[in-house]
């Protein structure tokens, strides 16, 4: 029965030292995954950061004639503002 006791004492502890060292190489891999997904976020923004500076130009221009109309409704607003407005002097800045 003694012996029983101390092989299953040895098991449990080589057991303990397994999944201890298996514990570290999961810890290990999910450390360095996270700073490779980490790395590869900052590119992925990065690139599409530069492709959004590319291509928002082409696509405003793109979209220029359908924009047009509302544009021009907005231009004739501020023109009518602006027009009915009186001008109004600056104010006086007194010296201290």
């Amino acid at each position: 029965m003694v012996t029983f006791a101390v092989l299953a004492l040895v098991v449990g502890i080589l057991w303990l030292a397994a999944s201890l060292v298996g514990f570290v190489f999961k810890l290990t891999f999910a450390v360095v995954g996270s700073v490779v997904g980490l790395l590869a976020g900052m590119a992925g923004l990065m690139v599409g950061g530069l492709v959004l500076l590319l291509v928002a130009p082409v696509l405003a221009l793109a979209l220029l004639p359908l924009a047009m109309p509302a544009l021009i409704v907005m231009a004739l607003v501020w023109l009518v503002v602006r027009a009915t407005r009186g001008s109004h002097p600056a104010p006086a800045v007194s010296a201290r």
